[in-house]
């Protein structure tokens, strides 16, 4: 496949890196060269298998309105805009594009997704949900912890569930979930070494959207990266 990776940063550099790891073409533009979007022409896109966005939320939503009124397939890792999901799904579905969201690419968090309502079955306990990461992240709490809670809310509405954020120095991600009764206390850890893993599952994930028109969040796929 020929890949457009948008954002040169830690994350969307090692997912170039990656994705020519496993065989593919690749190019990537900074916000520099693609400031409000200005290079997803069709002419450009039209050469593009799947563009895969690391940016910021302001951006990623400029990329995505592009990339999906000219119907191309787009998969996106950046977290912070999701009060805007409705609007991009809607694009998505009206021009025959792909989107494919998520916030966090990494397969073991999506395990981690998925412990997590187990745990929130549980009667009777307060749930908190720590995350810690890079100084650089902007957004606070992070996408992963804000899908934690809304995975914990959704198994047990109005349960009692409270989100703590961090940033410190170069941490590539740290998310506490903890369950807290009368008797006992449950806890799921996961953390990220560094960013291997997100830039491996965002490659899958544009592997598994090359050829699909249709909009899909990623933990409903995982399974078939």
């Amino acid at each position: 496949m020929l890949l457009l990776v948008l954002g040169k940063g830690k994350t969307g550099s090692l997912v170039a890196q990656v994705a020519r790891d496993r065989g593919h073409s690749v190019r990537v533009l900074d916000f520099r060269e693609n400031n409000g979007a200005s290079s997803l022409t069709g002419p450009t896109l039209a050469q593009i298998d799947v563009v895969i966005d690391f940016t910021n939320a302001e951006a990623a939503v400029e990329n995505m309105r592009a990339c999906l009124a000219l119907g191309s397939r787009i998969v996106v890792g950046t977290t912070g805009w999701y009060n805007r999901l409705n609007e991009m799904k809607a694009l998505a579905l009206r021009r025959n594009g792909g989107l494919l969201y998520g916030s966090n690419f990494s397969l073991s968090v999506q395990e981690l997704f998925k412990m997590t309502a187990d745990v929130a079955k549980l009667k009777g306990y307060s749930f908190q949900i720590e995350e810690t990461h890079h100084t650089s992240k902007l957004d606070a709490p992070s996408g992963t912890a804000l899908t934690l809670k809304e995975i914990m809310l959704g198994v047990q509405p109005g349960a009692e569930v409270t989100v703590t954020s961090k940033r410190e120095g170069d941490a590539s991600g740290l998310h506490i979930v903890t369950a807290r009764g009368d008797n006992d206390l449950v806890e799921l850890r996961h953390e990220s070494f560094n960013r291997l893993g997100f830039a491996e599952g965002a490659v899958r994930a544009a592997e598994w959207l090359n050829g699909k028109n249709g909009v899909w969040d990623f933990r409903e796929i995982f399974e078939q990266v």
